[in-house]
């Protein structure tokens, strides 16, 4: 009976720790915002039983679904009449504005100065329903401190630093279009259109549209291509999840159909594309774990770093940029990319050998040294990158003893971008260690045995890993 009793309380406590650790949801249905934003789109057509705005323990905000999606079917479709798009603020009273403005506005800015003036009326705004649930702010690098900023991967830092650039410049370049908006603002243009309220409105933008694409206006500058999307943005990102989405000419609607179905009461998910974490971070705010995807990046300045005082380094960095052949190198767990193998491959060879750099480029195997120096570069390279990360995180770990608040937030979602790297990088390390082992017991069986009767030799590593690169297309385009 005590042996019994001892099993079912294992039992017990294991069913126990599995409620816990399952995900947690609370609806957010009931609350006075999300049914203000229902009525408003109700108002514009958009009618939905199939999904709900929920609170998830692991996500955040998301929507549950209220039946069983069977594969094939729409999760959701958006009228256009839903959809913000730069024909809602052409047609707004800031369309004569804009239509007389010269140079003209982009897309992107003429969407910005909208939502900010949209925000300053309050309840007097047509889309305050849907402005008052979007974030107020974001975990986009446009808005990192920079305490956190300094602790990016080198990469994610240049970028998120051009994001600022990108804000500022938006901001600074419209001063006097921004002047002629005063009769149609309740107070002072330079106390509205703020750097701060434009940037809110950037990573509003840059982090919720989905893509759209739409015919040039002669009043607007460049490609139109995006859309704010009510309640469908509420939709949260999961890589391995499968669906199509875009605009139906026929329904008029923005649709997303589901490829493999989700279960009554779980949350729907979409894939925004296959990007690494690197990438979502720096558009969307977040990481996901897990990530198929994920690669850490190699920065052409840690090249130079690694290999600094090799003879013809210079003349063979411009051979390789001239070729386009610094971009996108990347590793992941399972060893270097191929292009990375390339550069590295180029960048080993001896002085002597310049005649080779065209074949080196091309992938071929030089020689057995070649291929041995420019393995131990990779884990040498991929040694530092794991130092980096360890110093990283340290720094991260005592700011989060120091601070609070959106501060701490930006600090947890880095930190998770570093944990990951970490783990890719230590996986690495120990692929690229194996491939040198095994090369050097090949080069000392040919040594031993005659090059003649061995099969042509290619480590491992080159032939298994897979070349990354950042996909310029999303089935749904969250830019």
């Amino acid at each position: 009976m005590k042996g019994r009793s001892g099993r079912a309380g294992r039992t017990v406590r294991k069913r126990k720790r599995k409620r816990e650790q399952s995900v947690r949801s609370v609806s957010l249905s009931h609350q006075p915002q999300y049914i203000r934003l229902m009525r408003f789109l109700h108002r514009r057509g958009f009618s939905s039983t199939l999904l709900q705005p929920v609170l998830f323990s692991d996500t955040g905000r998301g929507l549950q679904t209220l039946q069983t999606i069977m594969p094939g079917e729409l999760v959701v479709s958006l009228p256009e009449s839903c959809l913000l798009t730069t024909s809602t603020v052409l047609s707004s009273y800031l369309g004569e504005y804009i239509k007389s403005w010269k140079p003209l506005l982009s897309p992107l800015s003429a969407l910005c100065v909208f939502l900010v003036c949209e925000r300053q009326r309050g309840e007097a705004s047509d889309w305050f329903p849907y402005i008052n649930v979007l974030p107020s702010s974001y975990a986009c690098p446009a808005y990192f401190s920079d305490e956190v900023v300094d602790v990016l991967p080198a990469g994610v830092r240049r970028r998120g630093l051009e994001q600022r650039e990108a804000v500022r410049e938006m901001h600074s370049s419209n001063q006097e279009f921004f002047r002629t908006l005063q009769p149609v603002l309740s107070r002072p243009t330079e106390d509205v259109l703020t750097y701060e309220a434009l940037r809110w409105a950037w990573c509003s933008v840059n982090t919720r549209s989905v893509f759209m694409s739409r015919p040039s206006s002669c009043f607007l500058s460049g490609p139109d291509t995006y859309a704010l999307a009510p309640f469908l943005d509420l939709l949260n990102h999961r890589p391995d999840v499968q669906v199509k989405a875009g605009f139906n000419e026929q329904t008029k609607c923005y649709e997303i159909r589901s490829v493999c179905g989700t279960l009554r009461y779980e949350q729907a998910f979409i894939n925004y594309g296959s990007h690494d974490n690197q990438r979502l971070l720096l558009e969307y705010g977040f990481v996901a774990m897990n990530n198929p995807h994920s690669v850490v990046y190699v920065e052409p300045d840690l090249l130079c770093d690694i290999l600094r005082g090799e003879k013809s380094l210079d003349q063979k960095m411009k051979f390789l940029r001239e070729n386009h052949f610094l971009e996108n190198l990347t590793v992941s767990s399972e060893g270097p990319s191929w292009r990375l193998m390339v550069a590295l491959r180029l960048l080993s060879l001896p002085q002597t050998l310049y005649h080779l750099w065209r074949s080196a480029l091309l992938g071929q195997v030089v020689d057995e040294k070649t291929e041995v120096r420019s393995s131990q570069t990779a884990r040498t390279l991929c040694q530092q990158l794991l130092k980096d990360t360890h110093i990283a995180l340290d720094k991260i770990s005592q700011l989060l003893g120091q601070c609070g608040g959106p501060v701490r937030e930006q600090l947890e979602v880095v930190r998770e971008l570093r944990q990951e790297e970490r783990r890719i990088l230590e996986s690495c390390v120990t692929a690229l260690k194996d491939s040198v082992t095994l090369e050097k017991e090949t080069s000392s069986c040919k040594a031993n045995v005659g090059a003649d009767e061995l099969t042509p030799y290619r480590s491992s590593v080159h032939t298994a890993a897979v070349s990354y690169f950042f996909l310029p297309t999303k089935l749904l385009k969250r830019h």
